[in-house]
């Protein structure tokens, strides 16, 4: 009608793919790493592989396919794509259920990659608040970094658990001679780690931040180099059995926030 305006709807395409490449991101990260999870329940299941080290393999895709695949399916990384994304990584959990994987045989093979013989009754529910709390921590110290533009650094914390703590479990599996007492939570069973396996997270602490080292001063860099190694063992080696994730995080993006202001 002549006078009236056309009526034009905001539409940025921009917007609509980088929302595309999130929900692409997510779809092809959990169908790799329930893939890499079910190729695991089969090693162990059939080929007697010990659930000690499929289990890592399950830890290592869990941290390195997100890495990999944020590098390539790019999104912005706002607050409601993170709290969509904690969710999911929650929900996903619900698979494990004995009601759905006693039914359904991708998720039984899946659960027997990290069912640790050991951890039975509580296989599940350490898994569920150990990932609960890993969420709580990394989701604000991420934002934190932002606001404080420390976005280099964000990546340190995850790559020392991921790699560190990965190692440690097969390592003190295979070589550990020098075993410690750890507790676990909601039983009074004890368990144990060894020297051999927290040296990996000493030893990958001093090799990611040292490849990090362009990001600091030289006091950052020299002070990083002492503390997080010394401070990420410790807080690997007395953390509660299978719960180190969310202690490590935290430690990690404290240790890094306070050195931020040296």
């Amino acid at each position: 009608m002549p006078g009236v305006p056309a009526l034009r709807l905001p539409f940025r395409w921009d917007c609509v793919i980088m929302e595309a490449s999130f929900f692409l991101n997510q779809m092809i990260k959990w169908s790799l790493m329930g893939l890499v999870s079910y190729c695991c329940g089969l090693l162990a299941v059939y080929k007697a592989v010990k659930v000690n080290y499929t289990r890592k393999i399950v830890h290592f895709s869990i941290f390195l396919i997100p890495i990999y695949l944020d590098q390539v399916l790019v999104f912005e990384r706002t607050l409601t794509v993170s709290l969509i994304s904690s969710f999911a990584g929650i929900a996903i959990l619900l698979v494990y259920l004995e009601a759905l994987r006693e039914r359904v045989s991708f998720f039984y093979f899946m659960f027997n990659a990290i069912d640790r013989p050991e951890d039975r009754p509580y296989t599940l529910l350490w898994l569920f608040t150990q990932t609960l709390v890993a969420y709580i921590v990394i989701v604000p110290c991420i934002y934190i970094f932002i606001m404080y533009d420390m976005r280099s650094l964000i990546m340190i914390p995850l790559l020392i658990t991921a790699i560190g703590d990965g190692l440690a479990e097969p390592v003190g599996v295979r070589f550990g001679r020098h075993k410690y007492r750890v507790s676990a939570l909601t039983t009074n069973r004890v368990y144990y780690r060894s020297l051999e396996g927290s040296s990996c997270v000493f030893i990958a602490s001093l090799v990611i931040v040292g490849a990090h080292h362009a990001h600091f001063s030289t006091t950052q860099f020299i002070a990083a180099m002492v503390v997080m190694p010394v401070v990420m063992t410790l807080t690997e080696a007395f953390s509660p059995h299978t719960w180190d994730t969310p202690t490590l995080f935290l430690a990690g993006y404290l240790v890094l926030f306070g050195i931020a202001f040296i």
